[in-house]
Formats: C-alpha cells, sequence, structure tokens
C-alpha cells in the first residue's frame, strides 16, 4: 500500500494532505487506518511521538464523522495544551477540501467562560486535556453520551501526569461509545490497566517497532568534545545555520536555562522553556519562536512534549536524554511532513557509550560530524 488511497482515504482528504506535502504514509499509518476505516472497534497503537499518529487516528477518525450533524461524535484526550491545539489544528488542515468539519480544542489555564462559549457552536470533535473536559461536563457544557469515538493520545504521557483518575472517570462516561483508540508510547501498567478495564479483549494490538519509526529523512550525527566545550561547539555549529531554527535539547532544568543565558550573552536569539514555567510564560516563548523573533529554542525532553514547529532544521542533543525513546522523541521534531533534518548529538567521550547504544537498539546510521 504505497499511498493514501490505497489505504482508503477520500480523495477530498488526500488534496488537503498534498498541501502539506504528506504524501506516503508512515509505518503506522499504513497499519492502523484500514484497520479504523474497515468498522466500529477498539485499538491499542504503541508508537514513538512524531511517527506521524495524528494522521493514523485522524484521518479515519474524520471519515466517521457525519457533518450534517450538530453534535459532538469524537473525543480526543490530549495531555497538554499544545499538543491539544496542534491535533485540532492538523484536523483543520486535513479536512481544507471537503465538507466543513468543526473541532474545538479545550484545556486549562484558558477562562472557561470561553470555551463554555466555543462549545455553544457546531462542534463535531471536542479535543481535551482531562482536567478541563471533567469541569466542562460538570458545569453541563458538554454532553459526552452521544460520543461515538473516544481516542486517547500520549496516553502514558497522561498518566506520568497524574490523570490516571480523570481517564478512568472520562472513559467511565463514556462506555457507549462504538470505537476507544489508545496510543501509547510506552505500555506502563497503570495504562496495562486501562485497556483492560475500558477496551474490548478484542481490541487490536499494534505495535511499531523503534526501527520501524525511524524518519529516514533525519541524517543523524555526533560530535566528540570535553564538558568544558560544549558551548563553544554549539556555538560554532550555529554560526553555519545561519537563519535555520532548531531546538537544543537539555537533560535539566537547570542546565536549559543556564545555557539560554550563555546563548543570549553571545548574541544569539534563544530562549528556553521548562516544565517550571507558568503557561503564560511558556506561551509567550513559544509565540516568539513560532513567529522567528527566537531563532533557538532550549528545551527540557518533559517541556517540549507537544511542540509542533514546522521547519526545524536540526535538533542538537546538548545532553543525551537517558532512554533512547526520548532520543527519538528529540529527533522527530525536526524533518517534519516530508523535509529533512538534522540530529546533532555534543558528547563527552564517556557519553559516546550511551550514544553508541541508542544507535544499536534504533537502528541508526550515526556519522561523526566533520
Amino acid at each position: 500500500m504505497g499511498n493514501f488511497a490505497d489505504l482508503g482515504i477520500k480523495k477530498d482528504f488526500i488534496k488537503g494532505l498534498s498541501e502539506l506535502n504528506i504524501i506516503t504514509p508512515s509505518e503506522i499509518q499504513k497499519q492502523v487506518i484500514p484497520i479504523l476505516l474497515a468498522g466500529n472497534c477498539d485499538l491499542v497503537g504503541q508508537a514513538q511521538t512524531g511517527t506521524g499518529k495524528t494522521a493514523a487516528f485522524g484521518l479515519p477518525l474524520l471519515q466517521k464523522i457525519n457533518p450534517k450533524s450538530k453534535e459532538i461524535q469524537a473525543l480526543i484526550l490530549s495531555p497538554t495544551r499544545e499538543l491539544g491545539q496542534q491535533i485540532a489544528k492538523q484536523l483543520f488542515k486535513f479536512t481544507k477540501y471537503s465538507d466543513k468539519i468543526f473541532t474545538e480544542s479545550v484545556y486549562g489555564g484558558e477562562r472557561i467562560e470561553i470555551q463554555i462559549k466555543n462549545l455553544k457552536r457546531p462542534t463535531h470533535i471536542v479535543v481535551a486535556t482531562p482536567g478541563r473536559l471533567l469541569d466542562l461536563v460538570r458545569r453541563k457544557a458538554v454532553d459526552l453520551r452521544r460520543v461515538k469515538t473516544v481516542v486517547l493520545d500520549e496516553a502514558d504521557e497522561m498518566l506520568s501526569m497524574g490523570f490516571k483518575k480523570d481517564l478512568e472517570d472520562i472513559l467511565q462516561q463514556t462506555k457507549l461509545a462504538e470505537s476507544k483508540w489508545l496510543f501509547s508510547a510506552t505500555m506502563p501498567q497503570g495504562i496495562q490497566e486501562i485497556v483492560k478495564n475500558f477496551l474490548s479483549p478484542a481490541a487490536h494490538k499494534i505495535e511499531i517497532s523503534p526501527e520501524q519509526a525511524t524518519n529516514q529523512n533525519i541524517e543523524h550525527q555526533f560530535a566528540i568534545c570535553e564538558e568544558g566545550e560544549k558551548l563553544a561547539l554549539l556555538c560554532k555549529f550555529l554560526k553555519t545555520q545561519h537563519k535555520n531554527r532548531g531546538v537544543v535539547f537539555c537533560k535539566t532544568k537547570a542546565v536549559a536555562i543556564k545555557l539560554s543565558k550563555q546563548l543570549i550573552s553571545k548574541n544569539i536569539s534563544a530562549d528556553a522553556i521548562h516544565g517550571d514555567l507558568k503557561q503564560i510564560e511558556r506561551d509567550k516563548v513559544m509565540r516568539a519562536f513560532k513567529n522567528e523573533s527566537l531563532q533557538i529554542l532550549v528545551a527540557t525532553d518533559l517541556a517540549a512534549r507537544g511542540i509542533d514547529i514546522e521547519a526545524l532544521s536540526y535538533v542538537v542533543h546538548y545532553t543525551l536524554p537517558d532512554q533512547a525513546e526520548y532520543y527519538t522523541h528529540r529527533s522527530g521534531r525536526t524533518a517534519r511532513a516530508g523535509r529533512t533534518g538534522l540530529s546533532l548529538s555534543l558528547v563527552t567521550s564517556k557519553e559516546l557509550k550511551s550514544l553508541r547504544h541508542f544507535e544499536k537498539v534504533l537502528t541508526l546510521d550515526l556519522n561523526q560530524a566533520r
């Protein structure tokens, strides 16, 4: 199955995909889309971020929606407002040439009265963070009883952010839904319990291994240096990038804050996002990065969840992550929608061992930067 038409996607949606330069389905899209289009079902999909999950569930979901009905027909749960907004934006772009399908994104940190008002407009799909959705249900602004399809995206992230009870509450209220689709990068005990308690025993299980998930459009490079040489090496690399924009990843908040200050002192337009930023501060940094007044975003792994910036040329691993899946999460920020990108690791001779482990586990082709 070489294209989206072969998978059963309607030509109106394919036209929207083509405009986004999404031509060839990813591995998870190839495996998931035909199952979800075949009829009502439960499905568990295990795959890393950056593998194309939004289109994998989003396209079949859009094809299931009846645009003539004004009821909420589908619910997508997301761990962060950024990821929720990103999903809603993607669905909007997919439907550019189709019948109008209305998606509303709701999340904490925004005045609930505005969201209640917006939900009074025709809404087919609600994308929500769990806590805010339950607030809206309590205020009778959302009726979950007629929801036909429930999607849990980045389920393990929702669990790690403390949403397990909220998820169980929502799934209890949507138990009559005809289809429940759960997507997660990992399958911890809590997720296995949710699958067992709320999804059908006959649920389809699709697992995309890290090797299958690897984006072939990303070039993976590394440079060996002493810890004290990393800043100079990073600045040298950034000079070669001119106006190209990218994300520099650090393992801790302290390193991210320190590095962003060091870059600013060298007249490089950078700022940091990390877990302790208030939502209003985070939004300000992300706005500056999206409108290109910032060239570099320095980020910790958790803070970078939900980031989807078009045309990122590179990511730099200033400090390596602890796990291979985080290396995939980070690298997947570049080379989106058919573009090419670079993933550069700055490593000490001690860290090189960890990088070689990632290379083996993820079947990467790592080259030393010249």
